[in-house]
């Protein structure tokens, strides 16, 4: 089924659906797991609007690709267009916030990267961006302070607040327009917390942002 955008009780938005911009290594410890370096400014990359999936439906393993492994994220939606845009018009630009899981096969990212190749293959297939409906955002979201939290199958595998991400959200976004365009309707993915690792067919996953959005699902 075609993704649309939808906030939390309300139909379908009439924003169109466009890139997924993401980030990488926005908290230090996830880049230090992996052993990393820890970026001296935003690591991006982008997947196709294809990548996305509903993340209340059950999430599907990439066939025989390799291992998937998960990475619980904070993500805004973009309302309006951001060029060049300074950390406060960024802010201002924010429709929505939401929760994704950016999926990965670890093993084919690490191949790509000791190669020194792009990582689209190992992050960009079909349906490797499950994601929530949208919250609208107002004055009482604290984009500082939002505790991320992923629980599988009755166990706290990631959890993060926003509060230790190298780069605020504004500041993001204001970067990322630095290099191109983000358009109403575009997708921010803000980086993931430390815990990452794989998911397995039959998982129960239990995916929170504050108390704004709780979803549960399961991996098929």
């Amino acid at each position: 089924m075609q993704y649309k955008h939808h906030f939390v009780g309300a139909q379908a938005s009439d924003l169109p659906v466009g890139k997924i911009v993401c980030v990488g290594r926005n908290y230090a410890e996830h880049a230090k797991e992996l052993n990393n370096p820890v970026p001296t400014e935003p690591l991006l990359f982008i997947k196709p609007s294809t990548a996305l999936a509903d993340l209340s439906a059950p999430v599907e393993l990439a066939g025989d690709k390799g291992d998937v492994h998960y990475e619980t994220e904070l993500m805004v939606l973009i309302g309006a267009p951001l060029t060049q845009a300074k950390p406060e018009e960024a802010f201002d630009a924010i429709a929505g916030v939401g929760v994704a899981l950016d999926l990965t096969l670890r093993d084919l990212q690490s191949k790509l990267k000791e190669k020194g190749l792009p990582w689209e293959k190992a992050k960009a297939f079909d349906a490797s961006c499950p994601v929530s409906e949208w919250v609208p955002m107002t004055a009482d979201v604290d984009l500082a302070n939002l505790e991320l939290k992923l629980i599988i199958n009755d166990e706290v595998r990631q959890q993060g607040n926003t509060s230790h991400m190298l780069m605020s959200v504004p500041a993001l976004l204001s970067h990322i327009s630095e290099w191109f365009t983000l358009l109403p309707g575009d997708i921010v993915l803000t980086g993931t917390p430390a815990g990452v690792g794989r998911l397995a067919s039959g998982d129960r996953l239990q995916v929170s942002v504050s108390n704004l959005i709780q979803i549960e699902t399961q991996v098929v």
